[in-house]
């Protein structure tokens, strides 16, 4: 029996591309990307950002409830690990932060050529199956 595993898509680009889709998202300069996240019905959440949510809420009701609280409050005290998720982007479509591989397919597709255009340095596609995902080093389990 095979497993349906969910997907996800992510992009990374270059600093001020970034920059530019967390404070005005609807840029020019930005090519056709919003129009392609608007066909797909994604929005674009910056890694880094939603690290420090994470960070925050389990701060405010309960760092214990939260296993990943350790390893991420770590990675965005990082420098080094801030200055590269601040240009990573996870795609959530209809809100969902994991979809049906059709859909990631699809977006997958669509945002090929903006790497080949200069907008996006790379696209990148994951599953949810915990074989293929980094687990938590020792110290933060």
């Amino acid at each position: 029996m095979t497993e349906d595993w969910q997907f996800q898509v992510r992009m990374e680009m270059n600093e001020d591309l970034a920059t530019m889709v967390r404070s005005d998202p609807g840029n020019p300069a930005l090519g056709t990307l919003p129009e392609i996240l608007s066909e797909h019905r994604a929005v674009a959440k910056c890694q880094f950002d939603a690290f420090t949510e994470y960070v925050a809420e389990a701060e405010a009701y309960g760092a214990e409830k939260y296993p990943l609280h350790k390893w991420t409050k770590a990675t965005i005290e990082d420098p080094a690990k801030k200055a590269k998720y601040l240009k990573s982007f996870t795609l959530y479509v209809d809100g969902n932060e994991v979809y049906p591989k059709e859909h990631a397919d699809s977006l997958e597709a669509a945002l090929g050529p903006l790497v080949d255009a200069g907008i996006l340095v790379r696209v990148s596609k994951y599953d949810t199956n915990p074989q293929n995902n980094p687990q938590p080093p020792p110290q933060y389990r």
